[in-house]
């Protein structure tokens, strides 16, 4: 089985080549949406979706994997930042408080068929005075990272624990998607 990961991720791929998944990557043309009315789990699923089916059309007879990851607080969707500012902005809405992680996932086989499911994994963050959040960012780059952060890199310093899986929150829940692959 040939397969696609539909990301140019390095967090997903690190997954995927972790798990012993054999797989080439080829980056989507989907655009994403952005509806702050649709439930998180339903959102996730559709960009997913949508991901995986720009490439499965220019990739037929391939198994194609598109993934969407979401950080949302109060119901409210926090993706990438658009400068350090609202990143800094993001860090301090979830300071001190617990989100979810939510990722949507579409696997589209061969034949046409599909499965789209998600993942969702609670985050507790610590709370974070305005230095300790400069200090993340001096080590870490929040701006291509949902929600600001990634818990894989100096987590420590940000997250206090986790309920779900990890790698939800690294942006693939590996495990679910072996599972489906076999």
């Amino acid at each position: 089985m040939s397969v696609i990961l539909a990301s140019t991720s390095p967090r997903r791929r690190e997954l995927l080549e972790r798990a012993g998944v054999v797989f080439e990557v080829v980056g989507s043309s989907a655009e994403e949406i952005h509806d702050a009315t649709l439930a998180p789990d339903r959102l996730c699923e559709e960009n997913a979706f949508l991901k995986a089916a720009a490439v499965a059309a220019d990739r037929p007879g391939h198994t194609v994997i598109g993934a969407d990851t979401l950080v949302f607080i109060d119901g409210v969707p926090l993706g990438k930042p658009v400068d350090l500012e609202d990143a800094r902005s993001m860090l301090r809405r979830l300071s001190g408080r617990t989100h979810t992680v939510c990722t949507g996932v579409c696997v589209i086989f061969p034949d046409g068929s599909k499965k789209v499911f998600h993942d969702l994994t609670e985050v507790e963050f610590r709370e974070l005075d305005d230095e300790a959040i400069s200090a993340y960012f001096g080590l870490v780059n929040p701006l291509d990272k949902a929600g600001s952060y990634g818990i894989q890199e100096h987590g420590d310093r940000i997250v206090a624990g986790i309920r779900g899986d990890f790698d939800n929150v690294m942006g693939l829940p590996v495990g679910k998607v072996v599972e489906v692959l076999r």
